[in-house]
């Protein structure tokens, strides 16, 4: 039987059973996992004390180590780029004097990444027909999630909220869902925005915050997509922070990346969002708030919500 690693998800329902004591073989059979596998999951952070961000975090680390170290040298470096200044292409370098040393791939990449000193102008194309890395574009960033309180990770404090974007199929439409989930109570929804653009995500921002009582957002925890590039606005107007998560790490916005799984049973990837009918969507995210959920105690998202409301100011 081959092994899986545990995914996010996965590991955010281990530290929610955890909590309500289950063994390692309860929560296995919850999981359709081997009891083993659950074991040294949990051994992790000890009994009792097991955090799923964390553990996320401590098996992105081991796995970083797993890596490659690659063929990089600076006496390699030097060698290729003495070539490409002489107008050699990367696979003429590859098949000649650094054959079985590095492909004409890896040498591209060493250019594109900057590892050699020979910019994008020694190839004969110039870099143009090279796939864009990250279609999203990038910005400047505000503050990382290193500096977010570390309450806000322990879930005790209310009015915390994950951002991201729900997109339609590549090709379908620029339709999108622009989704909120708060850390505490899980209260998740989706508001339909028109594209995946900075205008746009302000707009789903603002209206939100049209829609919830007064004092229910302390902050946004969100990922890198150039649609964020709307933060400065948000802070400067609102005084609400924005924290961005580090890049690849979507473990960091778990609520939020388990939220839009949730509304993913509805508006499978094939989807068409620009066609989905608002009642319908309110329909739907209302039937997600309304289930009783372990995690609270078995109150749905809604009562857990209206019960922090209550308390506010």
């Amino acid at each position: 039987m081959s092994y899986h690693h545990f995914t996010i998800i996965e590991r955010a329902k281990i530290e929610i059973l955890v909590k309500l004591n289950y063994s390692a073989r309860s929560i296995a059979k919850e999981l359709e996992r081997h009891h083993s596998n659950v074991s040294k999951e949990l051994k992790r952070a000890g009994a009792g004390n097991y955090s799923a961000e964390e553990a996320q975090a401590d098996y992105q680390s081991q796995r970083s180590k797993c890596r490659s170290r690659g063929k990089y040298t600076p006496n390699l470096a030097k060698i290729i780029e003495a070539k490409l200044k002489l107008t050699w292409s990367p696979e003429q370098i590859a098949n000649t004097i650094c054959k079985d040393l590095v492909s004409f791939k890896t040498i591209y990449n060493w250019i594109y990444k900057k590892q050699l000193t020979v910019g994008l102008s020694c190839l004969r194309h110039k870099g143009k027909n090279r796939k864009a890395v990250d279609k999203r574009g990038k910005f400047a960033l505000g503050t990382p999630i290193s500096e977010r309180p570390a309450h806000v990770k322990t879930r005790k404090t209310f009015g915390h909220w994950e951002l991201d974007t729900m997109v339609s199929s590549r090709g379908k439409s620029k339709g999108c869902f622009a989704t909120f989930i708060e850390r505490k109570t899980r209260l998740y929804t989706a508001l339909k925005i028109p594209d995946r653009s900075a205008a746009s995500m302000k707009s789903a921002i603002e209206q939100l915050l049209g829609i919830l009582p007064k004092d229910s957002v302390q902050s946004f925890t969100t990922d890198r997509g150039k649609e964020f590039a709307c933060h400065a606005d948000i802070t400067s107007k609102y005084e609400i922070p924005v924290y961005f998560a580090d890049p690849y790490s979507a473990w960091q916005r778990g609520s939020n990346e388990n939220g839009n799984g949730l509304l993913r049973e509805f508006y499978p990837k094939k989807t068409d969002l620009a066609l989905v009918d608002q009642t319908e969507l309110i329909h739907n995210l209302t039937l997600i708030n309304t289930r009783p959920r372990k995690c609270l105690g078995w109150k749905t998202t809604v009562e857990a919500f209206l019960h922090e409301v209550s308390h506010l100011g």
